[in-house]
């Protein structure tokens, strides 16, 4: 199975899916020294995002996100990608910056968490693996 989606930062990747139905916040919705998830009653608190393949609807929260993406990835705690329904600029800049490959304007309901999937953002293919 294959999706088309829209390129926000190009770059390969591939991993294990962690959906969210929810939006995330990276400012204060998931510890940069860790990469888990700490929003409080969030769907995926407590989960871990490091080298998966983020799926979520849109992020939410202050524009110091992005700049909490960046710092994911320089001390070796992003997500390997994030895949969103409509990517709004504070994910895309933290994307850009950090160069983690993302696409949006993806049927996000046809993802379930643990499915193995490559990511080609020079393409904006998204491509399931299992």
């Amino acid at each position: 199975m294959e999706w088309i989606g829209r390129v926000i930062y190009a770059g390969l990747a591939q991993g294990e899916t962690l959906v969210s139905q929810a939006g995330i916040s990276f400012f204060g919705g998931v510890d940069p020294e860790t990469g888990v998830v700490v929003e409080r009653g969030h769907e995926l608190e407590g989960q871990c995002v490091v080298g998966r393949v983020l799926v979520f609807p849109t992020g939410k929260g202050s524009t110091v996100g992005s700049y909490t993406l960046y710092r994911l990835k320089h001390s070796g705690m992003a997500p390997a990608a994030i895949l969103n329904a409509e990517c709004e600029p504070i994910t895309a800049v933290g994307c850009i910056i950090a160069e983690i490959p993302c696409l949006d304007r993806l049927p996000l309901e046809q993802f379930r968490t643990g499915q193995r999937v490559q990511v080609d953002g020079r393409r904006g293919v998204v491509r399931l693996l299992e």
